[in-house]
């Protein structure tokens, strides 16, 4: 049943060219009783021409509305001319006018309205009822226009329906466009986060293995001791950046479970000790003071500050010259989180704090503002009067809305 159902809505036409071939035999049927029209009105031969054509609307409805409710109404009108009277195949004139109501332009739907409005009418003013009065004339008038206004209303109904349909399911195309743009923009947000992490995450751990690495060769002769020791930083600091690498790149992989892997926890600042010493092992000295009551931050505000420490540093190593020192300054006030981190030495190029250059470098400060813009908080970075470089944040307790 369902198939059949299917194959009547591909083929529209058909089911057309059905219904009008069975409208034509009852039409000829009705002719060839009555010799003619009814009350021996018109030739057989005209009206049979008629149903023709009008059954020929029925089968075209679909395919060419408009023309078919012009040739609808060239056909009544030939029928008044010729007088023959009303028949069988006449019903073509209300399958006409709902077919244009539903589907057609909309000038046809209002020149359907207007004939069909008129054809009662001019029915009666051409075979009016003798034995009727005027009163009941009028009330077959009224009776046979009612058919026409509701095949209209039927028709213009269906097409607002269908307006209506369609526009659901264009605001759903719509929202399903804008839900996977807000998708797309969400991945690239997170990539993006993904390529700062993994940034500061090289950038900090693979400075602090070069730096080990060109003293343990610088010793290695006159004290291996210090070599060793050294060799040992380098080690560990490899294994964190592994670590923090796997944390990070596991994100991308969604769905996809990985036996034994273990991610380390987002960075806070209680982990601040342990990446200042990491950078006085490597032979940056830091001065490192905390302010006010420490107490539980948001997990936001805990990783951006880390982060912010831990670049400045490695540009301090990177920018700062060999004898450069560095100080960090860890603020907690009632409504943030104040950062303040401070070197003495040559600091960075003019272009790496001017929106990252023309270089392509200073990609650093970049994720920097990014990360304090995420969370509502300001970023200052710039030289030192008399020489180094200096980093100052605020960064709020409350999200930024």
């Amino acid at each position: 049943m369902q198939r059949l159902y299917d194959f009547l809505r591909r083929h529209p036409t058909t089911v057309d060219c059905f219904w009008a071939v069975v409208l034509l035999l009852v039409a000829v049927a009705a002719v060839v009783k009555n010799d003619g029209a009814p009350d021996g009105h018109g030739t057989v031969a005209e009206a049979l021409v008629l149903s023709v054509v009008l059954c020929a609307v029925i089968a075209l409805r679909r395919r060419m509305p408009e023309k078919m409710v012009v040739l609808a109404a060239v056909a009544g009108v030939v029928q008044l001319v010729l007088d023959v009277q009303t028949m069988v195949a006449d019903f073509a004139l209300l399958v006409a006018v709902y077919t244009v109501a539903a589907v057609g332009a909309r000038w046809a739907s209002r020149f359907a309205l207007t004939a069909g409005l008129c054809a009662a009418p001019l029915s009666q003013l051409r075979w009016p009822k003798e034995d009727a009065s005027a009163a009941g004339n009028i009330a077959i008038v009224v009776f046979q226009t009612v058919p026409f206004a509701l095949a209209w209303v039927l028709g213009d109904s269906l097409r607002t329906r269908r307006a209506y349909f369609a526009q659901l399911e264009e605001r759903a195309a719509r929202l399903e466009r804008e839900r996977e743009a807000q998708a797309k923009v969400a991945v690239a947000a997170e990539r993006a986060r993904i390529a700062r992490e993994l940034h500061d995450v090289v950038a900090h751990n693979v400075s602090v293995m070069v730096v080990q690495a060109d003293g343990a060769a610088y010793v290695l002769d006159s004290a291996p001791d210090q070599a060793k020791k050294a060799l040992e930083t380098i080690s560990s600091t490899g294994r964190q950046a592994l670590a923090e690498m796997r944390r990070l790149l596991g994100v991308l992989r969604t769905g996809e479970h990985q036996e034994g892997g273990e991610y380390v926890p987002q960075p806070d600042v209680e982990q601040l000790d342990d990446l200042i010493e990491q950078c006085r092992v490597s032979g940056l000295p830091v001065d490192f003071k905390v302010e006010g009551t420490p107490r539980p931050l948001p997990s936001g505000v805990e990783l951006t500050a880390y982060r912010i420490v831990q670049e400045a540093l490695t540009n301090t190593r990177k920018h700062g010259g060999p004898n450069a020192g560095a100080s960090v300054r860890l603020v907690y006030f009632d409504d943030g989180l104040g950062l303040l981190v401070e070197d003495d030495g040559k600091g960075a190029p003019h272009e790496l704090y001017e929106e990252g250059g023309t270089d392509g470098q200073g990609h650093g400060l970049i994720g920097m503002r990014e990360r304090v813009g995420m969370v509502g908080g300001t970023l200052d970075a710039g030289p030192r009067p008399g020489g180094g470089f200096r980093i100052s944040a605020l960064l709020p307790l409350k999200p930024a809305h």
